[in-house]
């Protein structure tokens, strides 16, 4: 089963932090990162701590639907030190529908 089939579509209901409340309807992997997102709090998502092919694409796809994402730069050591993006959803999601 593919990651289409077992997200299908859901519509979310968001409100801003000014109160204004708006819908999007999505699924798939789109789908799954909000719910990631949601899941994780004022925490936020990494790559590292939920691995998914395409995060940045993700969040840019939900952005441009409105959705406010933080995107908090955090160094890493090891063998490949560097950096990577923290993803904290800043838009306050109030309900959810999956859709047939």
């Amino acid at each position: 089963m593919t990651i289409n089939q077992r997200m299908g579509k859901a519509r979310f209901t968001a409100q801003t932090d000014t109160g204004r409340r708006f819908e999007i309807t999505i699924k798939g992997r789109k789908r799954w990162a909000l719910e990631r997102l949601m899941d994780a709090g004022p925490q936020g998502c990494t790559p590292i701590t939920e691995p998914a092919p395409r995060w940045s694409g993700y969040i840019f796809d939900l952005r441009k639907l409105g959705v406010d994402i933080e995107t908090v730069e955090e160094t890493h050591g090891g063998t490949f030190a560097g950096s990577h993006g923290r993803y904290v959803l800043r838009t306050e999601i109030v309900d959810k529908a999956v859709l047939q």
